[in-house]
């Protein structure tokens, strides 16, 4: 049996569909099972145990090169390779868990026989489908992705997260601790600020005294992380009486999960790391504003969301003019809630199994 699994992006949404992997792989363990992801995700999947392929879509990229002109002969070379991958095998069953266009259009071009997804005409999405599921938008999207497993017949119960952490990604993590200029060896507490959206983002001042405090009142180091350390990470750093260390830009995505899975406690916005960090079962403290905890908060328990109940949030919007549901988040409940997480850790109290993560030592799969 050939399946193929479309799931283009971002980071969270590809993490909220691991546990359906697992559910798919026990329910078909000799099946033939290929993924399509974006680049930005693609680390999580690359030499995935449970997966024989993984399909890389450049398609921002692809876009790109096309307008701007330049080796288009290459980039349409490129996007023709891609295209007779995705289409040299006879799917028997592809699931779109997006439900955009852009992944029905991988759908369709694929060629399966049986194209499952959500009963939903957003941006036109159903009309490449030719069986479909309902959708409740009231549930966890980790949840909500399961019942594709559900509706095939396979077990979605005690959700997991297969992810493909090895040894190399320990120790790389490891050296890079030991290369900061502060003793982590104790514990620590991993700091995300940054986010896509405006509207996610939480008062860098108000960040620092966060972290100045749990330095000087809990005796642990702040380490930040992040795609890359200038902007919001470097501004909120100076801003700081503390020492701190940063490992922003200097790790994948399977290193950084790696980190967190060492880390104490990870204080984030409503980000993919928040997202990560959950699925290896750290406790997480996260800042909720314009978006839905609901719906994708840090999924599993134990874990902490602060968020002012305002009569517009959620609003879902990426830009707003007063950003007031962030605003309202003050440094004194966001201090207790990083407190209490690690008192409950010391208390030795479990944080539930729905967060757990399956780590590989190594490839147990052929492509």
């Amino acid at each position: 049996m050939n399946i193929l699994i479309v799931k283009l992006s971002a980071i969270g949404d590809v993490i909220h569909t691991l546990p359906s992997l697992a559910a798919l792989r026990r329910c078909y363990p000799e099946a033939h099972i290929s993924w399509v992801v974006e680049e930005a995700a693609s680390d999580l999947l690359a030499d995935h145990p449970m997966l024989d392929r993984v399909l890389v879509s450049r398609r921002k990229r692809w876009v790109r090169g096309l307008r701007e002109g330049g080796n288009r002969a290459a980039v349409l070379r490129e996007i023709r390779k891609f295209l007779r991958t995705l289409r040299d095998r006879p799917y028997d069953l592809v699931i779109d868990f997006h439900g955009l266009l852009k992944s029905a259009v991988v759908v369709f071009l694929s060629g399966g026989r049986r194209r499952l997804g959500y009963d939903s005409l957003q941006e036109g999405s159903g009309l490449f489908l030719n069986e479909k599921i309902p959708e409740d938008m009231t549930r966890h999207a980790v949840d909500r992705y399961l019942d594709f497993p559900r509706h095939l017949g396979c077990d979605a119960s005690n959700p997991v997260f297969p992810i493909a952490v090895t040894e190399a990604h320990v120790t790389r993590v490891q050296d890079l601790l030991a290369a900061q200029s502060v003793d982590t060896t104790a514990g620590f507490v991993a700091i995300s600020p940054v986010a896509y959206w405006e509207t996610k983002l939480w008062d860098e001042a108000r960040f620092a005294n966060v972290c100045d405090r749990i330095v000087r009142e809990l005796g642990l180091p702040v380490v930040f992380t992040g795609e890359m350390s200038e902007g919001p990470i470097e501004r909120i750093r100076s801003l700081m009486r503390a020492p701190s260390a940063s490992v922003a830009g200097a790790t994948t995505l399977r290193e950084l999960a790696a980190l967190y899975r060492q880390a104490s406690v990870l204080l984030t916005t409503d980000s993919g790391p928040m997202h990560l960090a959950a699925a290896v079962g750290t406790p997480v403290v996260a800042l909720f504003g314009p978006t839905s905890p609901e719906r994708t908060g840090p999924y599993g328990a134990g874990h902490a969301v602060i968020r002012k109940g305002l009569a517009c949030s959620p609003c879902f919007r990426k830009s707003c003019e007063t950003m007031e549901c962030m605003k309202a988040i003050g440094v004194d409940e966001v201090f207790r809630a990083v407190r209490d997480r690690i008192e409950q850790a010391g208390r030795g109290e479990a944080f539930g199994d729905s967060g757990k993560m399956t780590a590989f030592p190594e490839r147990g799969r052929q492509a």
